[in-house]
């Protein structure tokens, strides 16, 4: 165990090394990996730092009571900071095998979130507007900065379908536990019975592509332009500004429209298309992801979801792992630490699990 994690701080050196070479510094792609990969390791550096100080405490406060201390007062001195090391040792002891989990080689990037209304009609795109402003809160209070993309407005003010970027530093380490469908209960406003509806929105969070990682051959993109759309200004109707790309080999297919300029919306387009391309070469190489994905996500059939929202009684109830919220205004709000927690502490205790 020791050994194995001096090979880490061994790591960790060099990689400080590296990020102060003059010929890593001048190359930028090579020294964002670097210190992504020296981020990505610091709170475990720094946990093993201090395990290892604490081990050397005990080791010391054993050996001066094992020669024999004179005197009483500095005797019991001892022996109260040698528990205090021996609790703390236990702290590490439970939190190492959780930093020492392989970790998702995505979990530091950027995301792009795709927000579609499933069954439900008017009330689902409102919903999706809903989910929107959670998560573009959530990631405010994050730190974190989104950008519209793409998006779809309804005459009522909802949304069918928004695509956004979410730009921040280990993003989708939490984001990417909101794939799947999302339930809402409650009395539409278009509902004059004051009947309750059951509707849904689908949620996929995929990991931005960085264009080293994703080469797109130009000859395998077919490139349309079309008039926008929808309401939003002068311009609507009048160029040719929309964007669509369909990458031949795949099928995929991404529009944008959002943007005056032709260039910006076509730039955009590209960015959800490497996304999307990515997240289908990785499911390729692990067919095990592609199948959780796809029972997370679905058809957007009200029978499935991980998640259901409550407006009669207020509560929010996270199906994966049966945790139930009575503050559905808050969660609403943005506020998802709760939520989003509970799930990566129910992830490491399954993986855990499968490492044992």
């Amino acid at each position: 165990m020791l050994s194995k994690l001096q090979a880490i701080e061994e790591k960790y050196m060099q990689l400080e090394s590296l990020l102060s070479d003059p010929s890593v510094i001048c190359d930028v792609p090579l020294w964002r990996k670097y210190t992504q990969e020296h981020a990505s390791l610091t709170t475990l550096v720094t946990t093993i730092r201090e395990y290892k100080e604490v081990l050397g405490g005990i080791e010391e406060a054993q050996e001066m009571l094992a020669e024999g201390i004179d005197d009483d007062e500095f005797r019991k001195m001892v022996e109260a900071e040698l528990g205090e090391l021996r609790a703390r040792r236990e702290e590490i002891d439970e939190k190492l095998p959780i930093l020492l989990l392989p970790k998702d080689p995505n979990d530091d990037k950027s995301v792009i979130v795709e927000i579609r209304g499933g069954a439900g009609g008017d009330e689902a795109a409102l919903f999706s507007m809903e989910l929107f402003r959670m998560y573009t809160r959530y990631a405010e209070a994050q730190g974190w900065k989104t950008e519209i993309l793409s998006s779809s407005v309804t005459e009522l003010g909802g949304m069918k379908e928004v695509a956004f970027e979410v730009d921040g530093y280990g993003a989708y380490s939490k984001m990417k536990y909101e794939s799947g469908v999302h339930r809402v209960q409650r009395v539409p406003a278009t509902e004059s019975g004051g009947r309750i509806h059951t509707s849904t929105v689908t949620v996929a969070v995929l990991p931005e592509a960085e264009e080293v990682e994703i080469d797109i051959n130009q000859n395998d993109l077919r490139i349309d332009t079309y008039c926008a759309s929808g309401a939003g200004g002068q311009y609507v109707n009048k160029t040719e500004s929309a964007v669509r790309i369909t990458h031949l080999p795949t099928g995929i297919v991404v529009q944008c429209q959002d943007e005056k300029s032709q260039l910006k919306n076509r730039e955009k387009a590209m960015r959800v298309l490497r996304a999307k391309v990515l997240e289908m070469a990785q499911a390729e190489q692990n067919a095990q992801v592609a199948a959780d994905r796809k029972s997370q996500v679905g058809t957007g059939d009200r029978s499935e979801r991980i998640r259901t929202y409550n407006f009669p009684q207020g509560r929010v109830t996270d199906h994966r792992i049966g945790l139930t919220l009575h503050k559905l205004e808050m969660v609403l709000g943005g506020d998802l630490d709760e939520l989003i927690n509970g799930l990566i502490t129910a992830d490491q205790a399954e993986r855990l699990k499968q490492v044992e």
